[in-house]
């Protein structure tokens, strides 16, 4: 009885959702990372960009930081449809020594919810050289993390080479002699390094190879003359989509338009052991066909499929969520995601939340 009760309520709130876009102010990213910022050189400046996805020009109202340090600045003017505005940054690292986490909160005319984006980073008093950075050992190696995180990558972009430090920690030359990997990953090593010696490690992922969307998750292997720990695995992280390019109001007005009817979905409480499952209707509110590329959830427990993969203008399909509760105990909370060719709002999730009790 509950979950039909639950059901009905979805099903009001697809009916309230319909007419607003998950996204109309679209960033090109939310949070900016400075690494380490060295204080004597004065304010660090960033600059956030987004794309006016709305159906009508947008005004930035207001800027608001969280600390005094960071002063905002941004566009004056309203932004186009189509068009693109900033929001910049600059932080002020005078006597703040240490890490820092700062908000700036964005508001539009738009509608009353705030955006918030952040900047993080690291004061220090100079640059920190490469023997205090690489601090993740595997055998005689050092590293600055465990794996390696080449962050975001685009399907349909050629594939991109990251570089990653190395130091030789022993007192023994120690030569790279082989390399495992996936055929999508190329890992160039050095040769060798002597003790103590710092090299760079090349990593190129074709993600149009691996051709799978979401965040991925691959295994190497480094083979070595390490006396330590001859043979070295490490974990390589990314999250791949689909790159769109900034387009003219005209192809925006014909692109086609995912719009989910609920974003978020709090199944309450329910016993372990129940299937919890919900569906939720998704519109092409465009002027061109709508195609589906995939639907994943951040959770084995979480099984998404759609009926539909095609779903042209005006039509209406469905995305069938069921969460498995064995085994799972305590708060919840999952994501599904729903990566679409629409070019305004490519990626978009939905939460699922809740209790599961025994």
């Amino acid at each position: 009885m509950k979950f039909r009760v639950f059901s009905f309520l979805v099903l009001v709130g697809c009916v309230r959702a319909y007419g607003q876009l998950s996204e109309p102010l679209q960033f090109t990213e939310k949070t900016h990372d400075f690494g380490e910022i060295i204080e004597a050189d004065g304010a660090a400046v960033y600059e956030f960009t987004f794309t006016n996805n709305s159906v009508r020009p947008v005004k930035i109202l207001t800027v608001q930081a969280s600390c005094g340090c960071t002063t905002p600045g941004w566009s004056k003017e309203p932004i186009a449809i189509g068009k693109n505005g900033f929001i910049k940054a600059s932080f002020d690292p005078k006597g703040r020594p240490g890490y820092f986490n700062k908000t700036l909160t964005v508001t539009t005319d738009h509608d009353r919810n705030p955006i918030v984006l952040q900047i993080k980073g690291m004061v220090v008093d100079k640059r920190s050289d490469k023997t205090t950075t690489l601090t993740a050992a595997n055998g005689a190696l050092r590293f600055k993390n465990s794996s390696f995180n080449l962050g975001k990558l685009y399907l349909n972009k050629p594939a991109e080479t990251q570089q990653f430090d190395v130091r030789n920690a022993s007192e023994s030359v120690i030569k790279f002699t082989q390399v495992d990997a996936p055929e999508y990953i190329k890992i160039i090593t050095p040769d060798s390094l002597n003790a103590g010696a710092n090299g760079l490690i090349k990593i190129t992922y074709d993600a149009s190879k691996r051709n799978e969307y979401g965040f991925l998750s691959d295994k190497i292997n480094l083979h070595t003359t390490d006396a330590q720990n001859p043979i070295k695995s490490f974990s390589i992280y990314t999250t791949v989509e689909e790159y769109f390019p900034t387009a003219s109001p005209e192809v925006i007005a014909k692109a086609p338009a995912l719009l989910i009817s609920n974003y978020a979905i709090d199944f309450a409480r329910v016993r372990k052991g129940t299937k919890v499952e919900n569906s939720i209707p998704f519109q092409n509110k465009g002027k061109t066909n709508l195609e589906i590329r995939s639907v994943q959830s951040n959770c084995s427990c979480v099984i998404a499929t759609t009926d539909k993969k095609t779903i042209k203008p005006g039509e209406t399909a469905q995305v069938k969520i069921t969460l498995i509760t064995e085994g799972r105990m305590g708060t919840q909370n999952k994501a599904v995601t729903i990566y679409s060719n629409d070019p305004r709002n490519p990626v978009q999730r939905i939460t699922l939340s809740g209790y599961i009790e025994d």
